[in-house]
């Protein structure tokens, strides 16, 4: 599919195009001031069960999020695009689901390239075309360019997203940590990075724009959890969701064009915080052992709900908090691993009477809502209203349509092509039919499933990713009543074949046009 370029872009938002010159020198409007902060904070594998706001047996205390979701909306039906985390985040910066990238399941893995190609438009370009600082703080896991001693790449090996540790671990010796490390966050919409890319793959690192913080020299010890590879001596894998939060704070705290965040008084900030947590390793600090009812996978969400809270203190110490546009989601579902030894079989949280998946069937990486219905929040004082409870059913990937409308940009009929403009719902408008007809989902291994009204139709057998208890259903497809059977138990594929045929020919049709939201005028 054809990927508008960022000069094409400039045009169009009605940037000064310098010819030859760099798209990120570009800055678009003077009422960029009157635009709000946004600040878009991404749990990873943190399940819809999880938040005392919004499931009563929950084990975990999660006050600082039942707070925002207090002074904000709270969604009840919205999706993560994928089943799991690279796929998702790939779609949230684009505004496209991933399987229609080169990526068609799994995630990347060790030593992959980037995924999202170099002239595609991402929610931080545009924004940057929009006079905004963009930063991204935490796990990156879209894949870089990762500089070698004899100028290979470990995709000349092994294709992108399949998993082989007999190719990927010894290839980490070949990265040459003293240049810079191309093909990252700051190429791909972001002014600054700070993070830990992935906390369970080499190197064992911080990240900062594109150079590791220190060399990493040292292999990984054995019987440290995570891949085999380089690492920074002394790296302890309970400090990284510690040193992300430290950083957000700073950048929220930091003064006018203060080093390195490179942030002006001109200019709102967008700060994307993808957190390491509760994702295995599952390793929160002292501080928080013992905080949940839910062994040290509670514990770890009880850490992702401090570092939301931090995040919050500090919008609030600045006086920036009514001026900002916060959005707490996760990348997925949960897995339901308890935490024991940084991981635990999965659903084994269950054992302590918690269900990160709450009603909901399935876990992390199934096609089942476990896998993709996950929390959402919505903050932005005089515009979303304090305390309210939406019902309708939006998805990750519809980001990118919804910034640009709240900073007034055009967005190009090839750009953000699955997106969908969330403001009529975040701000109380009348709507006379859902903001989108349907939504698809997507897992691990790759198998559909859409999504219209109250149904949903999962072309294929079983969990489509990590079937709870190996449970399988002999008929070729799935259709669920999700409005009388929100546990998705009794399969009707067979007794509505109106709705599986009606469902079918609309996946079809997103797939073989190459988009499932309206063309655009211009």
């Amino acid at each position: 599919m054809k990927r508008i370029r960022r000069r094409d872009f400039l045009r169009t938002a009605g940037a000064l195009a310098i010819a030859g010159g760099a798209a990120r020198s570009v800055r678009a409007p003077a009422n960029a001031t009157s635009m709000p902060n946004i600040v878009v904070i991404l749990a990873d594998d943190m399940g819809f069960g999880d938040l005392a706001c919004q499931n009563s047996e929950s084990k975990i205390p999660t006050p600082n999020l039942d707070r925002l979701a207090g002074q904000g909306m709270r969604f009840t039906d919205a999706h993560s695009p994928s089943a799991v985390c690279t796929p998702t985040r790939y779609s949230m910066l684009t505004g496209d689901y991933c399987w229609r990238s080169q990526l068609k399941s799994s995630v990347l893995w060790p030593w992959d390239k980037p995924l999202i190609d170099a002239d595609q438009l991402t929610l931080g370009g545009m924004l940057q075309d929009q006079g905004y600082a963009t930063a991204c703080i935490g796990k990156w896991h879209l894949g870089w360019e990762w500089p070698t001693t004899d100028g290979s790449y470990v995709n000349d090996l092994i294709p992108m997203g399949e998993y082989n540790a007999k190719v990927r671990d010894p290839f980490g010796a070949k990265v040459d940590f003293t240049k810079p490390i191309k093909g990252g966050p700051t190429t791909r919409g972001f002014d600054y990075y700070f993070g830990d890319d992935v906390p369970n793959f080499a190197p064992y690192c911080f990240i900062e724009n594109d150079r590791t913080v220190g060399i990493p020299s040292e292999e990984k010890p054995e019987g440290m959890f995570g891949t085999n590879g380089p690492m920074m001596e002394g790296w302890q894998l309970e400090e990284v969701m510690p040193a992300i939060t430290k950083r957000a704070v700073e950048y929220i705290e930091a003064p006018e064009d203060a080093a390195p965040f490179g942030k002006s008084a001109e200019a709102p900030f967008f700060l994307y915080v993808p957190l390491t947590a509760p994702h295995t390793p599952i390793a929160p600090t002292a501080e928080f052992i013992g905080k949940s009812g839910a062994h040290r996978y509670g514990d770890f969400v009880a850490e992702v709900d401090w570092t939301v809270g931090q995040i919050m203190d500090a919008l609030d110490r600045t006086g920036q908090a009514d001026n900002t546009l916060v959005i707490f989601t996760s990348d997925n579902g949960s897995p339901g691993r308890s935490g024991e030894n940084m991981a635990g079989p999965t659903n084994s949280v269950r054992d302590y009477g918690h269900n990160p998946s709450h009603q909901f069937r399935g876990i992390k990486a199934d096609i089942w809502e476990g896998g993709h219905r996950v929390p959402f929040i919505v903050r932005w004082p005089g515009q979303v209203r304090a305390g309210e409870v939406s019902h309708e059913t939006i998805c990750h990937v519809d980001l990118m349509a919804t910034v640009a409308a709240i900073t007034d940009v055009d967005l190009p009929d090839d750009a953000a092509v699955d997106s969908f403009d969330l403001t009529p719902v975040f701000t109380g408008d009348d709507l006379n039919r859902p903001v989108r007809d349907a939504v698809v989902h997507h897992s691990i291994n790759g198998t559909f499933a859409i999504r219209r009204g109250k149904w949903k139709l999962i072309l294929g057998r079983g969990s489509g990713g990590w079937s709870d208890n190996g449970e399988q259903d002999e008929r070729s497809g799935q259709l669920y009543d999700l409005e009388a059977d929100p546990a998705e138990r009794h399969n009707l594929y067979e007794s509505n074949p109106e709705h599986v045929a009606e469902l079918e020919v609309l996946l079809r049709k997103y797939q073989r046009e190459g988009r499932s939201a309206p063309k655009r005028e211009g």
